[in-house]
């Protein structure tokens, strides 16, 4: 693979965004979500410090900043020290994200250090996919960026291929994985091709536009199940193809379609991550192809012509194969001429699992063939180097990162392989002995996104409802969940509205499965402002903002999207709903039940609530949450989005002003003027020559008739 510098510009400019879009995200919810009254507060499960044991030690046992916050003097309470570790990420992510020395390894380390300390005490509100997927590729860009603070430029970084290879690994983990969990888990819907029939309808928080793409016929969204389970485990295989234009199509085809899942799903930050991940597929004379500063072209001899025709047949063979396992796998049967598709599950599931066996282990072994690659390229790219002493400081270097990207490859094969046991457990014990040391710092997981299709039978929520007297109920309206069947669906990504996700997560399931639940019914029966804010930050919006309810209920619901009506005409309301069953039955502050389940699962207040300091650093804390707590999440990160543009742009403009300025003072001013002008003087300089000439051949033969050359 050629020269990588501008792609892993992209990868780290991508992080940085995306970093600061995640501290921005969880900042606006810390109040409610883990506030001295929040559903789950964070100084219930805060590391305390312990004075007879060593610092380090504490750190290793649980691994968050927040052991600092005492050490370090501060007067700050669980939430501020929260709010403190948020802030400083959003920043120094905004600093890397507009100025590229800021995008440098010590940077991107804090950054992972502070995400992993919330993470730690986060709870169930912090352990989605893709929060472990933004830690594993957040501790990437450490090994990838460069040490631009410590003035460490080093000439010769042979090693940037080999680090940079782990995030297309990664990005092999990612689709793979997750594409064999979904054949793997045996759902007949993504065997019987329906599951992007229940998609847009039974994702977390759907958008306006997933009504209409349900109404689309089903012989198209069944290609669209066909084509998303190719994208997630054919196409991966071709992430490590030594021809460089198979890399090239997948990363069009991947690129695609993840900007795809931007535009039809709320899914946060999880398609720019991946996105991002997908630029390891690239090289510089790609991006320079893009940028217009690609190399021109020569014509070609018949060899390389013979050559680009074999490399075009070897890749059209490999896309026939695609389609034909894709057809021999679900059976396809398509009738055109009435524009329907049937499948039927071509494996059982023992068979299926056989075919399993086979492909995890030569998709490791193709891993640690193609890592040995960059490994070996990068060292003989080290020893081809001049002088003796830069070899040396060549091979160092080589010598460290290659370790560390070996190791963290060997580390991932434990969480990667556990989708097939029986090649799990031939893993070296010395492997998953080191796996289990680093795995509280989850550097490395495993993925099956969306591996049982949901909502099969109409998607699950809970709708919370209260009343003053127990006869009348009033319903609680979320801001981005789906409750009243009118209101249209919201657009909140990169936004992560992680109370909304919870509630949709805990209708899968019973509320005791979901512990959060009771402590959320508690806030809300104690009129908590925090909370009452993850769930409308309009006072009008909410029923009960005048006094907290007296009692409190949920209910099950099964809810689907409308169809259109027999001429065409789309409907009044969005969805339709039936009730289920009780989900959560009517309580009271001080109701057996409710109390109950608060000291079963740990939520009850053993200490009173200390009051907050008043430090310098609090009081400023407290000014700057003052300013966004009355404001939706997502329009807090649209706001940013907007003003890192806006910055883009001027600095875009600045520059291009300023180096044109420059450009007219520079001493080489004629010359470049002479070059503009070229075709208006062109005649004038021409005539003036031709002059200088004539003048030059008189001059001569005035010379040769005096009297002076005579003699």
């Amino acid at each position: 693979m050629g020269e990588t510098r501008l792609p892993r510009h992209m990868f780290l400019w991508s992080m940085a965004i995306i970093y600061m879009f995640a501290f921005a995200s969880l900042y606006v919810q810390i109040p409610g979500l883990y506030g001295n009254e929040g559903v789950l507060p964070v100084r219930l499960v805060e590391p305390r410090v312990d004075g007879s044991r060593p610092l380090l030690e504490q750190i290793h046992a649980h691994p968050s900043l927040l052991w600092l916050v005492p050490r370090l003097g501060l007067d700050l309470d669980a939430q501020q020290a929260m709010e403190l570790l948020c802030l400083v990420g959003a920043l120094l992510a905004l600093g890397a994200a507009l100025l590229e020395p800021l995008r440098d390894s010590l940077v991107f380390f804090c950054l992972w250090a502070l995400y992993l300390s919330l993470c730690q005490v986060g709870q169930d509100f912090l352990r989605f996919q893709w929060d472990s997927l933004l830690l594993e590729a957040g501790f990437l860009t450490v090994l990838v960026a460069p040490l631009n603070l410590l003035r460490w430029r080093s000439a010769f970084r042979q090693h940037d291929a080999v680090t940079f290879w782990l995030a297309r690994w990664l990005l092999f983990r990612l689709t793979f994985g997750s594409g064999v969990a979904k054949l793997a888990s045996h759902c007949p819907s993504w065997w019987g091709l329906t599951a992007v029939n229940h998609m847009f309808e039974a994702q977390g928080i759907p958008l306006p536009w997933s009504w209409f793409i349900q109404q689309l016929p089903d012989w198209y969204l069944k290609l669209g199940t066909v084509s998303l389970l190719v994208t997630e485990i054919a196409l991966p295989l071709l992430y490590f193809a030594p021809i460089r234009s198979l890399r090239l199509a997948a990363f069009y085809i991947q690129a695609v379609y993840q900007v795809k899942l931007m535009f039809l799903g709320n899914y946060g930050f999880l398609p720019l991550l991946s996105l991002a991940l997908t630029f390891s597929l690239l090289d510089d004379d790609h991006v320079s192809y893009w940028l217009g500063h690609g190399k021109k072209k020569r014509a070609k001899t018949w060899p390389q012509t013979i050559m680009s025709l074999m490399v075009l047949l070897v890749e059209l063979a490999v896309f026939a194969v695609i389609i034909y396992g894709t057809k021999v796998l679900f059976t396809l049967e398509i009738d055109w001429e009435a524009k329907t598709m049937t499948s039927k599950t071509a494996f059982t599931q023992q068979q299926f699992s056989n075919l399993l066996k086979l492909v995890t282990g030569p998709t490791i072994w193709v891993g640690v063939l193609s890592l040995t690659w960059e490994v070996v390229a990068a060292m003989l790219g080290c020893v081809c180097v001049r002088g003796c002493l830069w070899k040396l400081w060549g091979l160092v270097q080589w010598v460290v990162f290659a370790s560390a990207a070996v190791a963290v490859f060997a580390i991932s094969v434990v969480p990667y392989s556990s989708m097939e046991q029986v090649y799990s457990s031939k893993i070296l014990p010395e492997v998953r002995q080191a796996y289990s040391l680093v795995e509280r710092y989850r550097l490395v997981s495993a993925y099956s996104l969306d591996s049982r299709m949901t909502g099969v039978d109409g998607r699950s929520e809970v709708v919370l409802e209260g009343s003053m007297d127990k006869n009348t109920w009033k319903e609680i309206e979320f801001m981005y969940k789906p409750g009243n069947v009118g209101v249209t669906p919201p657009v909140v990504a990169p936004h992560q509205p992680r109370l909304d996700w919870q509630m949709s997560q805990a209708a899968q399931g019973l509320a005791k499965q979901s512990p959060w639940f009771t402590s959320l019914v508690h806030c809300l029966l104690q009129g908590n402002k925090d909370v009452v804010r993850l769930i409308q930050t309009d006072s009008a919006q909410y029923p009960f903002s005048q006094a907290p309810p007296v009692y409190l209920r949920a209910s099950l619901y099964r809810y689907w999207f409308t169809q259109t009506t027999q001429d065409g005409s789309s409907p009044n309301e969005w969805w339709r709903r039936d009730y289920a069953e009780e989900f959560y039955p009517a309580v009271q502050l001080g109701d057996p039940t409710l109390e109950g389940m608060l000291s079963q699962h740990r939520l009850k207040e053993k200490f009173p609530i200390q009051p907050s300091p008043d430090s310098p650093l609090a009081q400023a804390l407290r000014q700057v949450r003052g300013h966004v707590q009355t404001l939706p999440g997502h329009l807090v990160l649209w706001s940013l989005l907007a003003t890192v543009a806006t910055i883009w742009l001027l600095k875009t403009l600045l520059s291009g002003v300023l180096g044109g300025r420059k450009a007219k003072t520079t001493p080489a001013e004629p010359k470049a003027k002479k070059a503009k002008d070229q075709p208006a003087e062109k005649s004038a300089s021409a005539s003036s020559l031709k002059a200088e000439r004539e003048n030059s051949e008189e001059s001569r033969r005035d010379a040769d008739k005096s009297p002076k050359k005579r003699k």
